[in-house]
Parts: C-alpha cells; structure tokens; sequence
C-alpha cells in the first residue's frame, strides 16, 4: 500500500482511539492530522473528515463539502477503517480498572494542549 493510504489509516486508528478513550469527536483528531501531517487544505481536511463520520451525523455537510470539491470520499473511507479498530481499543484501554478518572483528565487536557499548540505554531 501506498504511503498516503498507511498515514490516512493512521489518522482513522488515532481519532478512533481517541473517541474510545475520551468520547471526543473524530473531526478534533482527523482536521489537524490531516491539516498539519498530511498538508491537506483545511476545508479538504473538514470535508474528508465528514466523509469518515458520515453516517448519521455528517451526511448533509458532506454533500456541500462534495459540491464544492472539499471532499475525498476514498479518504473517508480509508480513515472509516482506523476509526473502527481504534474506537474499541480505546475504549478497552480507557475502562481497565488502572485507569482513574483523573489520569484520563491528564491525558486529554495533554492531547489538546499538544493540537492547540501546533496549530498556533503554523503559517
């Protein structure tokens, strides 16, 4: 497989692992991956990442994002692979017994420290 096929894989299993372990949306983890790993336009990056949550909750941004060109369906669906398998070992990993509420607090609040900052460290 192709080096762009593993990353969007990669971006899937992240943002699943992340909405097992902290129930965030996948947008928060797909948009930046692919904005700032992959170099996708952020409009490209927002409509692919619907693409990948499309059923139920981002079927009618999708379609504007399609029309206007936004939109990588074979990404979504490649991202649609990662999210499944990264979804349920996240939440395996977050409702083991030696992991307390306030470690998962840490965790995240480190995760969106990290985004935040490189998002602001861009051009």
């Amino acid at each position: 497989m192709t080096t762009l096929i593993w990353q969007l894989l990669a971006i899937g299993l992240v943002a699943g692992l992340a909405g097992g372990l902290f129930g965030i949306g996948g947008g928060a983890i797909m948009v930046p991956a692919m904005v700032l790993w992959l170099g996708m336009d952020q409009k490209l990056a927002t409509g692919t990442s619907l693409a990948a949550q499309v059923l139920p909750i981002g079927l009618l941004g999708a379609i504007v994002y399609y029309r206007n060109g936004n939109l990588k369906i074979e990404y979504g669906l490649l991202i649609v692979v990662g999210l499944l398998i990264g979804n349920y070992f996240g939440a395996v990993f977050a409702n083991q017994p030696y992991i307390s509420a306030a470690l998962m607090k840490k965790l995240y609040g480190g995760f969106l420290l990290l985004i935040g900052l490189r998002y602001l460290t861009i051009r």
